[in-house]
């Protein structure tokens, strides 16, 4: 997988090369792995390739990514089931469900999607050289949220991993969200530009920060009403880019976080009224999805080897429709007045 990256030159920066520049703006990232990231082709200043001895000049706009670091945890193989849409000698496609894990850390060492992977691939790391075995579970390309249903690429070679990535970089690939938020969104449709970065009072949070803020990187949300229910709207959500938690965070930035997700408010009645009644159906709500409601529904791509255009749809997982079927019950025995706030 690949850390994404924007830096801004400042107006005041001695024009510098651009492997210099980086490699002293970069935490923990050393000139030598900046370099590398450039002779991939990686690197872009504008709209321009870069080459390492290219000299940045304030006002100049570096978009780059890099392979993610090295865990130092050991990836077992565990036998667990795997909804698999597709697969060939090159990459497969995946539908998590909500509740796994993609990557071991953070405490959830086993039970994750890269433990069922290694064994369906039969990568055992214990066979493996200490110098590769990390790298060679490096097949996933992107990620989902534990609580997050839906669609993933994996990679099964480096070639098939280098490719995906770069139409990642590029923001040549499709990925369509189907989620839940509070509220009446009053655009059809629109666009959230917001560069997200770690909340500083909340290390397992992110917000939103001023676009040249360094804490952040830049992260473009497009999404379309697709259903209205008075005090929740269900929207399609577009990926531009593809940032940690960016849909929940963006979405609540305006103002309408996420049915049922707890780190950003969600869990909590934002929209409605005082009754008793109407708080027994949103908890009869939550109990049906006791999750954030957000599901990867559609995932397209450019096959790295036979260049065919594939596209995959996944139908709304069972709890996120159980809950959406409720409120068209509600919404069709109450009035436009009644759920008015």
């Amino acid at each position: 997988m690949f850390e994404h990256f924007r830096l801004n030159v400042d107006p005041g920066q001695t024009p510098m090369r651009v492997d210099k520049f980086m490699a002293t703006h970069l935490e923990d990232t050393s000139r030598h792995r900046v370099q590398c990231a450039i002779k991939e082709g990686y690197v872009r200043v504008g709209e321009k390739v870069a080459k390492a001895n290219l000299i940045v000049r304030p006002g100049d706009v570096i978009r780059f990514m890099m392979p993610y670091r090295r865990r130092g945890t050991e990836i077992l193989p565990e036998d667990i089931p795997l909804d698999i849409v597709y697969e060939d000698n090159d990459l497969l496609v995946v539908n998590k469900p909500a509740g796994m894990v993609v990557h071991p850390g953070h405490g959830n060492y086993n039970g994750t999607l890269v433990n069922a992977l290694a064994f369906h691939l039969g990568i055992d790391p214990s066979t493996q050289p200490k110098d590769q075995e990390d790298e060679r579970m490096g097949i996933l390309v992107h990620r989902i949220d534990k609580d997050t249903s839906g669609l993933l690429v994996v990679a099964k070679n480096d070639e098939t991993q280098m490719n995906l990535a770069k139409q990642f970089f590029e923001h040549s690939i499709e990925r369509l969200y189907v989620a839940v938020v509070w509220g009446n969104i009053k655009e059809d449709e629109g666009t959230i530009n917001g560069a997200i970065g770690r909340d500083p009072n909340d290390r397992l949070r992110f917000k939103v920060y001023p676009e040249d803020d360094e804490r952040a990187k830049h992260a473009v949300t497009h999404f379309k009403v697709l259903e209205r229910f008075g005090y929740v709207t269900v929207v399609q959500c577009r990926l531009e880019t593809g940032r940690t938690h960016q849909i929940r965070v963006h979405m609540s930035h305006i103002g309408h976080p996420l049915f049922n997700d707890e780190r950003y408010g969600g869990s909590d009645i934002k929209k409605g009224t005082i009754y008793a009644k109407y708080r027994l159906f949103i908890q009869n709500c939550f109990e049906l999805c006791p999750r954030q409601a957000l599901h990867a529904k559609t995932l397209g791509f450019v096959h790295p080897s036979t260049k065919e255009i594939m596209r995959f749809d996944s139908i709304i997982p069972e709890d996120m429709e159980s809950m959406i079927a409720k409120w068209r019950k509600y919404v069709s025995f109450t009035s436009e007045d009644d759920r008015r706030p």
